[in-house]
């Protein structure tokens, strides 16, 4: 039994781990935006309190709605694109129309979504989880060169603290035992920025700017309006998210071996669909299912849901608190990169134990995760090849796990030709259609 110091600090574990990702949307709409200083204090804000509150209503768990799946919700990444060209050809309130119409949308379309499980047979599912992990693999490295765009972008001094980042994760892994071996991550981290403060890289002029106190407002951008134009976009945007929750959901039950059961799935969609209405009525964003942290529960071996309640408790307080916020944003990219290699690559090798569950010498088995792998990672490697393509084409295609996902299940469908095929297949799911009906 964990105690509660020790349940917080995995949970500030997992809330650094995903602190660049959940951050890194609302700074990069408020600027597109040219929202000025206060308003954007208010967006991180915001997304922060409402992290929390979509990552609790996940785990928590009632007979319609949360997965109770140690999963993290964060603001996805998807929807940073369609929410900059809304707000500009309209205004926000007219993306926050679309967002709160579109969590609507997936609360009512999640039990139909999970009629449609059978499509995700073993070697879809591994092939998919295996494309999460290989997709976030380019992110964890420009991290480690310093962040995409940044100054020093490449510079010796980034390359050093991303190895003694994952240096100091790996000696701890090996060596340690108990509770610091489960907290390795944050060990690196705090082992990477405390190198980077002597280096002189480390700033705290954020933690001196931010305000001591703030508390999400609803509709702080005006109350909202509704295109019909903007709710469709939103809600492929969110589709989008569906496909890519359903990969976090049985990566997770992989490394926590549990089965994920049609219900679940179907809950934690009504949930992420609540999470979505909420950030538009907050004005902050919509929710998706973190793959960051799924790594991070492997490497922990913590599969209590206690310490992901806690990481939801701690992104109120954080949203609650922007003095506190910022002081989590002091960690360089280059010490959150070399966190990243081992974590992401931890939800590859997932995907690859799954596959090795599935006899690949079978026909079409080799070939589907052969070529859904090959495209999710060049989708995610070279989004630009799809540069010239309809708007809807490339918010699917430039996502490198829809597409690798969407390649999976296409190939899984055309070359499962047999009866005997598919009966096999189906008996080797982790998630099936012999659930019972959901309500």
């Amino acid at each position: 039994m964990l105690s509660k110091q020790k349940v917080f600090t995995l949970g500030l574990q997992h809330v650094l781990a995903m602190y660049a990702g959940a951050v890194i949307v609302p700074l990069i709409v408020g600027g597109a935006l040219k929202l000025n200083g206060t308003q954007m204090a208010y967006l991180i804000a915001a997304d922060l309190f409402t992290c929390g509150l979509a990552t609790l209503l996940q785990i928590m768990g009632t007979k319609y709605f949360g997965s109770r799946l140690p999963v993290i919700l964060g603001c996805t990444f998807t929807a940073v694109g369609p929410i900059i060209a809304i707000a500009s050809t309209h205004n926000l309130a007219t993306a926050y129309g679309a967002i709160i119409i579109s969590g609507l949308f997936v609360v009512l379309a999640a039990p139909l979504y999970g009629k449609l499980l059978k499509f995700f047979p073993t070697i879809v599912t591994g092939s998919v989880v295996t494309i999460i992990g290989l997709s976030l693999i380019p992110v964890a490295m420009n991290n480690v060169a310093g962040g995409e765009g940044s100054a020093d972008f490449g510079q010796p001094r980034n390359l050093l603290l991303a190895l003694i980042t994952l240096l100091v994760i790996l000696a701890v892994n090996r060596f340690a035992t108990g509770f610091l071996r489960s907290i390795s991550v944050l060990v690196g981290l705090v082992v990477g920025t405390a190198i980077a403060y002597g280096m002189g890289i480390v700033n705290f002029s954020t933690v001196g700017d931010a305000s001591w106190v703030s508390i999400a407002q609803p509709f702080y951008f005006g109350w909202p309006e509704f295109s019909l134009t903007a709710i469709f976009t939103m809600i492929i945007v969110n589709i989008v998210s569906m496909v890519e929750s359903t990969g976090v959901y049985f990566a997770v039950g992989k490394v926590i071996d549990q089965k994920v059961e049609q219900k679940q799935i179907v809950n934690g969609l009504r949930s992420e669909g609540v999470a979505i209405m909420l950030g538009g009525i907050f004005n902050a964003f919509p929710y998706t299912a973190f793959s960051q942290n799924v790594g991070l529960i492997s490497l922990s071996r913590i599969k209590t849901r206690n310490v992901i309640f806690a990481a939801g408790g701690i992104m109120i307080v954080l949203g609650l608190l922007p003095k506190l916020a910022a002081l989590t944003t002091i960690v360089p990219n280059a010490v959150l990169g070399g966190a990243m290699i081992v974590m992401f690559g931890s939800v590859a090798v997932s995907g690859i134990s799954i596959l090795s569950d599935v006899d690949l010498r079978k026909d079409g088995n080799l070939l589907i995760a052969a070529c859904s792998i090959a495209v999710g990672l060049g989708s995610a490697t070279l989004p630009a090849m799809f540069a010239e393509l309809p708007e809807f084409a490339r918010m699917l295609l430039q996502n490198g796990i829809v597409s690798g996902s969407l390649t999976a299940i296409v190939l899984n469908i055309l070359l499962s030709k047999t009866k005997d095929d598919v009966q096999a297949q189906d008996n080797t799911v982790p998630v099936l259609a012999k659930e019972s009906q959901v309500s």
